[in-house]
């Protein structure tokens, strides 16, 4: 027994002596470089995303900001200096230490410290601030405490920059050379997923883009249509081009509301949450540099949009407790360094066409509530109107800037039950304002009964109000003219709408019921005829196309359930498609920029219209037959080819010729005339269409 196991031993030293090479399993693997490896690949390249998370050393003066241009005063001013200091800097954040140099008198040298808690505040305010005229002696000169070493690190010899390779620009309205004019609408499903792009072909609409997650909230068109926003968690993208590719993108961590100004210079972000990632909550952006202009962080409640526009991004203004904050572009500092106080002001429009401001004042005891027009930037008013008995009123300018109306809520008399006013007995004025006449003549137009809606004719001056008791819904339309005061039109009795939509180009309008019925009346203003009813059934929203050619009813899943989707309509009331989708959730026409055309060249198109009636007739009849421009094409290229074809053998049969008469002993077949007696003929009748005419 002993023999057989150092037999066995004998037998496993000589196993392990053969396999001394191999590696032991329980043995770890090494993953060390070999001695004089050389990595070829950095570690920016590598893990490039997480290093530029790496947090960096602080030298402990990225709060520190240097305003120079401060004025130099005396001990005895000091006090008053530092008040004016701390109130103009404090906006921007949490001041910790304010230093101001002094000269062996004690006057100061017209500079000085402000130290912020975060640097980002101190980031903010060096772009709000510098170049600030405190007064007409003193401007701002505010620089980072930083950019010293920066500024000391420039090379004494200047070189010049390295050349940039060329980067083929975007064309950002290339959507507008659509020979057919075709518009462009965008298709929004449960949280962006899809969002569509169509173009509104004829017969049936083109899908140019569909991407799922495009967005995580919602998308915004700009408002000539340029740039396509997409909301996401940590900001905000523009795309456009003919492919939509990503043009500008802005980092606002849980962004909630965007607004663009009027002439896309500007974009205004909005996130409640933001001074937990050291950024303000509301951001105004220049769109084609990308970066900060301003920065404000709202003591209240946040109302959107915060700030109102005038029409050439110049100004821009939002309401306080008494007062109306007038802003200007490029500085992003308050027009004249200060605020307008307005007592009792509630709430203020832009004029769509001029700087001109209007707002309204409430009533105050024994004084009586005013409807203003401000001029900017000189602040002069250019017409008042007073007004008693009032509690609330609505400004609605008319889109050419020609009129403006207000729409006052009055009452006989009011009385307060357990801290809240009750008003008895009310009734409606509009006030309407003739901006192009003499003095701002100003009529008025009483309704009794309550009002349901009021909107302006885009083009042209007419209005129409919505009013009267649910059993007997009345719609009025009123005309203006020069000189005059507002004249009844038409008035359209016992109608279910409570909603009002304008074709952009005017003289059409669709009353429609935005409740549950979905009830659709198509009219044509010029005469006042109904030109279709209808109904869409709990339909939400109701969207013209720029142009005034169609206009789009939608069911959104913010309102219903069950048949979601979106049906497109003729002005005239004609449906064209209707559309189901599940989770659908908003569509929006891309706007148009306003026409190059002047009014007078629009006259002259409208007036010589019949020498394009052929063509337009054409372009008819191939939408009738539904023929497709695909189809047309092929056909035409068939035809082309076929014609080709044929001269190739017309030619061929004339050089032949000699030799056919040689065949028949001279005589010329080719004048013969064909049998006309032996032709069967055939007759092939197919449907077009059936049209019905009703005779009164």
């Amino acid at each position: 027994m002993a023999r057989k196991k150092d037999a066995d031993k004998s037998a496993q030293s000589d196993h392990n002596k053969n396999n001394k090479s191999e590696p032991n399993e329980d043995e770890e693997p090494s993953f060390d470089d070999p001695e004089g490896f050389v990595d070829k690949i950095t570690d920016e390249e590598l893990v490039g995303d997480i290093l530029c998370k790496k947090p960096e050393e602080l030298g402990g003066v990225e709060s520190i900001i240097v305003v120079d241009g401060v004025p130099q005063v005396g001990p005895e001013r000091l006090e008053k200096l530092q008040s004016v200091i701390s109130k103009i800097f404090n906006k921007f954040g949490d001041i910790i230490n304010e230093y101001y140099p002094k000269n062996e008198n004690g006057q100061t040298k017209g500079y000085i410290f402000v130290e912020y808690s975060r640097p980002q505040s101190a980031i903010d305010a060096v772009n709000a601030t510098n170049n600030y005229k405190l007064d007409k002696n003193h401007t701002f000169l505010v620089n980072l405490f930083t950019d010293f070493k920066k500024y000391e690190e420039i090379p004494d010899e200047w070189l010049p920059p390295d050349p940039q390779p060329y980067k083929e620009q975007r064309d950002l309205h290339h959507y507008l050379l659509e020979p057919d004019a075709y518009d462009q609408f965008c298709v929004i499903c449960d949280s962006g997923n899809p969002v569509q792009i169509w173009q509104n072909t004829i017969p049936q609409p083109t899908k140019l883009e569909d991407r799922a997650r495009w967005t995580e909230k919602y998308v915004q068109w700009s408002p000539l249509g340029t740039y396509l926003a997409t909301i996401h968690y940590k900001g905000v993208a523009l795309w456009g081009g003919p492919k939509f590719e990503q043009i500008m993108k802005f980092t606002h961590v849980d962004v909630q509301f965007i607004e663009f100004s009027p002439c896309e210079n500007y974009l205004v972000t909005f996130s409640p949450n933001a001074h937990m990632h050291e950024q303000g909550r509301l951001i105004i952006w220049d769109i084609r540099r990308g970066e900060v202009m301003r920065t404000f962080d709202p003591d209240g409640p946040a109302v959107w949009p915060t700030f109102k526009w005038s029409k050439d991004d110049k100004y821009f203004a939002k309401l306080g407790s008494d007062v109306l904050s007038i802003y200007e572009t490029p500085s992003f500092g308050l027009l004249e360094k200060k605020s307008v106080k307005i007592a009792g002001i509630r709430d203020f429009a832009w004029s769509p066409t001029d700087n001109i401001l209007a707002y309204w004042v409430s009533e105050n005891k024994d004084v009586p509530a005013r409807v203003v027009l401000m001029e900017v930037p000189s602040r002069n008013e250019v017409r008042a109107n007073n007004l008693f008995n009032v509690c609330d009123c609505k400004i609605h300018w008319q889109k050419s800037g020609d009129y403006l109306c207000v729409k006052v809520d009055r009452y006989t008399r009011c009385k307060k039950e357990k801290g809240e006013t009750k008003y008895i007995n009310m009734y409606y004025n509009f006030e309407i304002f003739h901006l192009r006449e003499k003095n701002i003549p100003v009529d008025s137009v009483e309704i009794k009964e309550p009002i349901h809606a009021f909107a302006w004719e885009p083009v042209g001056s007419t209005f129409a109000i919505i009013h009267g008791e649910t059993a007997n819904i009345q719609v009025s339309f009123y005309g203006l003219k020069t000189g005059h005061k507002p004249v009844p039109l038409k008035r359209l009795e016992k109608r279910m709408c409570n909603t009002l939509f304008w074709s952009p180009a005017g003289q059409f309008i669709v009353l429609a019921d935005l409740r549950n019925n979905g009830v659709l009346e198509f009219v044509d203003t010029s005469d006042f005829t109904v030109m279709n009813q209808t109904e869409h059934y709990r339909v939400s929203d109701v969207e013209w196309d720029p142009t005034g050619r169609y206009v789009v009813t939608a069911t959104s899943k913010w309102k219903s359930k069950d048949d979601l989707g979106y049906w497109i309509w003729t002005f005239q009331g004609r449906i064209l498609s209707r559309n189901n989708m599940q989770k659908f959730w908003q569509l929006q026409w891309r706007p148009r920029p306003p026409t190059l055309l002047s009014a007078e060249q629009q006259k002259e198109i409208k007036k010589n219209l019949k020498k394009y009636s052929a063509q337009f007739e054409s372009k008819d009849r191939m939408r009738l037959t539904k023929a497709s421009k695909e189809l047309i094409e092929k056909r035409s290229a068939a035809m082309g080819k076929f014609e080709e074809f044929r001269q190739t053998v017309l030619t061929l049969w004339a050089q032949q010729k000699e030799r056919r008469l040689q065949l028949r002993n001279n005589i010329d077949t080719d004048t013969l005339e064909s049998d006309t007696q032996n032709v069967e003929e055939e007759v092939v009748e197919f449907f077009i269409k059936e049209e019905v005419t009703v005779l009164d």
